[in-house]
């Protein structure tokens, strides 16, 4: 019997695509014990997205949920996606540190490594690979298919035939913006069958309609395993269902063996606990055709449009999506598959929200261009490149081979501060979000972002003519502080109001849908909207007034102040570096000039409407 085996991604890959990798450990302990006992051919369970959620919004040390998880599944092989030489962050490591990366997660309890790169560059994949063969575990080399007048099937059966001359113990062609066809799925199952001794495992997102169809031509062309999610978080950007892979396949010679009972009891435990989650719900997860053109993955369409919100941008992301195909033609066509879709994607918002192409062209990009990432795929456009990088030289060598090793240099940094080689790992992917990280776990006062109950939030609350600027909200015990930095005008009806929320910067806009009048206590309306100028915002910057002004497109956190008060710049001259979207931003002098005030020191939280930097022109 040629059966089929199952991966299934709900405790990775299914939250990730639909509710913004926002799952807790929590949530998934309970019914692990029902998962273990499927027998499916591995559970995905960690890397991707999952860590930086893990440390960045939820507040949990990522290797302990690795470690709770290997403990309550101690019959399942754990899954994990890893970047190659990128392994969890966004951009290259050195050698020493992927291998004790590698090492430290199979320690803890991954099995299985899918190792990919995004730009299917295969010399970034082969020290992971290398690494996951020394400590004895399963090493999944992987394609990242994708479409382009340079991608075809003659050219990834080039690249499976190199992973299984470095090693590799299975090939996964990794479709994560759904742009599989049945007809193409089964032309290259069964030329990588041909050319390759190796089983193959099919992971094909849903969000075009396409990849139920293409699971059947792939199995019926040889294809060994495939993977689904549980149906309380499949199809549209997840993965299909795996209750009806399973079904489609019964009493045939793939039959799974699984047993549908079981998976729907999961499902069931599923579909309650994603109600929990429905902040993070997003109008963009659904089956969307428009992905065969934007090709946005699955795991990166929910976190985007929840970036969009975040930036008070909701409402452009259909222009996102139309410039990101754009931008990904400009970069000589990399698969969109983390980092490179944060990368191109990150781009694009720029690009729309700043009203001009490449005006603002963030440091990843420039790395990128550089070939800090590895070789593009095709040729990339020279005026973009001028624009972004000048003459600058573009490495063509391994980007690793540039680093020297830094594990020594990471451990001397956060000494002190980690109680294992695993916080020094933690420290290596996010350094600033992890030592902020790492401190408020070691004094015992770790928050997580806040789990908003419908009911309350729909409930009428109190009303006072004048709101505080600065002040602590409690909810469900937990309290976050809270400070107004600044407010602007989108419209008559409509206005977007700056925070920060411990520290974070977000942005909220207010659509007036009906007004009451509020007693003002025999104030004058001339007194109370004298009042109210006084509170519109907590930030003491003063807002733009000159062309000299400096401010950000996107709200964001002040990663570098590049210059000094009396310091001469020219026009373009990178002044500020500003994080926003996970990604680094130089902001530069739209004048030459002398720079005569700087408001903002690192790790403040800034927005649009605030002069951060101020230089008197010539």
């Amino acid at each position: 019997m040629a059966k089929v085996h199952i991966t299934d991604v709900v405790l990775r890959d299914g939250h990730q695509s639909l509710i913004a990798t926002r799952m807790r450990t929590a949530d998934m302990l309970p019914i692990c014990s029902k998962l273990d006992s499927v027998g499916y051919w591995s559970l995905e369970a960690w890397g991707g997205a999952t860590f930086d959620a893990c440390v960045r919004y939820l507040r949990e040390d990522p290797w302990e949920r690795l470690k709770k998880l290997r403990k309550a599944l101690p019959n399942s092989r754990i899954q994990m996606l890893l970047r190659g030489q990128n392994l969890l962050g966004y951009r290259h490591y050195s050698d020493d540190v992927v291998r004790a990366f590698v090492q430290k997660s199979a320690d803890n309890g991954v099995d299985v490594f899918r190792i990919f790169d995004a730009m299917n560059d295969l010399r970034n994949l082969k020290v992971s690979i290398e690494s996951v063969k020394a400590v004895g575990k399963h090493a999944e080399g992987t394609i990242s298919y994708t479409t382009s007048p340079v991608h075809d099937i003659p050219y990834f059966v080039s690249l499976a035939k190199e992973l299984e001359s470095f090693g590799c113990d299975t090939i996964a062609i990794k479709d994560m913006a759904s742009l599989l066809t049945p007809q193409v799925t089964g032309d290259l199952v069964k030329a990588l069958r041909e050319a390759v001794s190796l089983p193959i495992h099919l992971h094909a997102h849903a969000t075009s309609g396409l990849a139920s169809m293409s699971i059947q031509r792939a199995v019926d062309n040889g294809v060994s395993i495939v993977d689904g999610c549980i149906s309380s978080f499949a199809e549209g950007a997840s993965l299909p269902t795996t209750e009806s892979i399973v079904a489609a396949l019964k009493g045939t010679e793939y039959d799974t063996g699984l047993d549908i009972g079981l998976l729907q009891e999961i499902s069931a435990y599923f579909r309650d606990v994603r109600k929990k989650y429905w902040q993070f719900e997003s109008d963009f997860t659904g089956v969307d055709t428009r992905v065969l053109v934007n090709q946005v993955p699955g795991g990166m369409i929910s976190n985007l449009s929840n970036q969009l919100k975040e930036q008070g941008a909701l409402d452009r992301m259909d222009a996102v999506l139309d410039e990101i195909p754009r931008v990904r033609e400009d970069l000589g066509f990399p698969p969109l598959v983390t980092p490179t879709s944060q990368i191109v994607g990150t781009q694009a918002v720029l690009n729309v929200i700043t009203g001009a192409r490449y005006k603002s062209v963030t440091n990843e990009v420039k790395n990128y261009l550089l070939g800090h990432y590895g070789k593009a795929p095709s040729v990339v456009d020279a005026e973009v490149r001028s624009l972004a990088v000048g003459d600058a030289q573009v490495i063509d060598c391994r980007p690793a081979d540039l680093l020297t090793p830094e594990m020594d240099k990471l451990r001397n940094e956060v000494e002190g501060l980690v109680k294992n080689e695993e916080d020094v790992l933690t420290y290596a992917m996010f350094p600033d979000l992890a030592k902020t990280f790492l401190q408020e776990r070691n004094a015992g006062t770790l928050k997580p972002e806040v789990l908003l109950n419908k009911e309350e939030v729909s409930s009428s609350e109190s009303r006072s003519r004048f709101a505080p600027s600065e002040f602590n909200v409690t909810l469900h015990g937990e309290t976050f502080h809270i400070k107004l930095t600044g407010s602007g005008h989108h419209g008559e009806d409509q206005r977007p109001f700056y925070v920060s929320v411990d520290g974070v910067a977000e942005e909220v806009v207010v659509e007036t849908l009906s007004e009451i009048e509020v007693s003002g206590g025999g104030q004058s309306n001339g007194d109370a909207k004298k009042k109210s100028s006084r509170a519109s915002g907590g930030s003491s910057r003063p807002r733009p007034s000159h062309p000299g002004c400096v401010t950000t497109a996107m709200p964001g956190t002040i990663v570098d102040v590049k210059v000094k008060v009396g310091d001469k710049v020219n026009a373009g001259d990178a002044v500020l570096v500003i994080e926003a979207m996970k990604m680094e931003n130089e902001i530069q002098s739209a004048k030459a000039g002398v720079v005569v005030a700087i408001n903002v020191t690192k790790g403040d939280s800034v927005t649009p409407d605030e002069t951060l930097l101020e230089i008197q022109p010539d």
